[in-house]
């Protein structure tokens, strides 16, 4: 009889994996692929529900061959915990890192396909060239392709089982950033709302996603990336937050702006990024590519005053793999479509002359009628 342990198991139904494995089956028969060796840990956690938290080690790669059972590569200290976490019962350990690529070797011709064409995420998180070189000096006569994206393609359209975990997810958010909004007082110091935030959300029993939190005050709203320190915000200083609150892994986030009294360089920046938000997202419907709502922002901002504001992308895709490589992105050229199910986080931050990074962002559900806003937050710049 299986053994069960507290607060461990898969977030949803096993036919809800099974569904997922299914539509990636589909996908390699589309890419000619006789097997998939998926590495990135947020692909596997869409496929198995095993967060992937022991694989620092070495890769664990659940190996999809069409008629056999997904099986996992893992390490042998994290065998208790993959059975726990994953729908997965087809299970090879190894010991030392030095090991994996005979292990996985041996499975892959164990299925027959150790001489026919298999998909790697050749551009994912996770895989090193010396993992895969040590693996195919094990199976010289195997085809390496590259399928770094053909997991996050199947994951880009959502279930209503994960759009209802998002739904749940975004309501953290909201609360996060009304609280940040709350807090913004003279001499607070972005830890103290850090602080605050965590224990709202955790009162109500949410959850942040973690790592993510960037809250900004003053001068630091320079950096690209900051998080909470000691630093405090005085009157006439902008403050900004990206955060997104988190269930079952699934992560929706959202950037919103504030000003303690006044400053018109980030007032104006605020400003210019919502009306290219705002239009990026009326270009949003089936059909159209992640370039094409990509070019709609960057139109904006490219007849205004300040052309070079803008440095990095429009959006990128959402869910349970947040930072995974391969992901779509919209982004110049981006050449994915766009369809019903997808959702996306739109962080429009712009550049200001003195270096101020200023901006607004949306989380979108594709839907028929064109893009559904999930979070309830107005997008108007806070004033303090």
């Amino acid at each position: 009889m299986a053994t069960t342990y507290p607060e461990t198991g898969i977030p949803f139904p096993k036919v809800e994996y099974e569904r997922r494995q299914q539509k990636v089956f589909e996908a390699m028969a589309r890419a000619k692929l006789d097997a998939l060796v998926v590495t990135a840990l947020g692909h596997g956690r869409y496929l198995t529900g095993y967060p992937g938290y022991g694989a620092y080690f070495a890769p664990f790669p659940l190996i999809l061959v069409p008629g056999r059972v997904p099986t996992y590569v893992v390490r042998e200290y994290e065998v208790t915990a993959v059975r726990a976490d994953s729908c997965v019962e087809e299970i090879h350990s190894y010991t030392h890192r030095q090991q994996f690529a005979k292990v996985c070797a041996d499975v892959l011709r164990r299925y027959g396909v150790h001489n026919q064409r298999v998909g790697f995420e050749l551009s994912c998180w996770n895989l090193t060239p010396a993992d895969l070189s040590a693996l195919h000096e094990q199976l010289p006569d195997m085809t390496i392709a590259d399928a770094s994206s053909l997991v996050a393609l199947v994951a880009a359209v959502k279930s209503e089982l994960e759009l209802g975990v998002m739904r749940d997810a975004i309501v953290m958010t909201d609360l996060a950033v009304q609280t940040f909004q709350d807090s913004l007082r003279d001499g607070v110091t972005e830890a103290e709302v850090a602080a605050a935030i965590d224990g709202a959300v955790k009162k109500v029993g949410g959850e942040i996603r973690s790592g993510n939190t960037n809250i900004i005050f003053g001068e630091r709203t320079k950096l690209p990336h900051g998080f909470p320190s000691r630093h405090p915000i005085r009157n006439n200083e902008p403050a900004m937050i990206e955060i997104g609150g988190a269930k079952h892994g699934y992560a929706a986030g959202l950037v919103r702006g504030a000003v303690l009294g006044r400053h018109p360089e980030t007032e104006s920046l605020y400003g210019l990024s919502v009306e290219a938000l705002e239009s990026a997202i009326a270009a949003i419907k089936p059909g159209v590519t992640a370039g094409e709502v990509d070019a709609v922002a960057r139109k904006v901002i490219d007849r205004s005053a300040r052309p070079r504001a803008f440095r990095h992308r429009t959006g990128y895709q959402t869910g349970i793999h947040w930072s995974e490589r391969g992901n779509i992105s919209l982004e110049p050229g981006g050449a994915e479509i766009l369809q019903a199910g997808m959702t996306f986080h739109m962080p429009l931050i712009l550049f200001g002359e003195s270096g101020h990074l200023f901006g607004c962002s949306e989380h979108v559900l594709v839907t028929e009628a064109g893009a559904e806003i999930l979070s309830r937050t107005p997008r108007t710049l806070y004033r303090a």
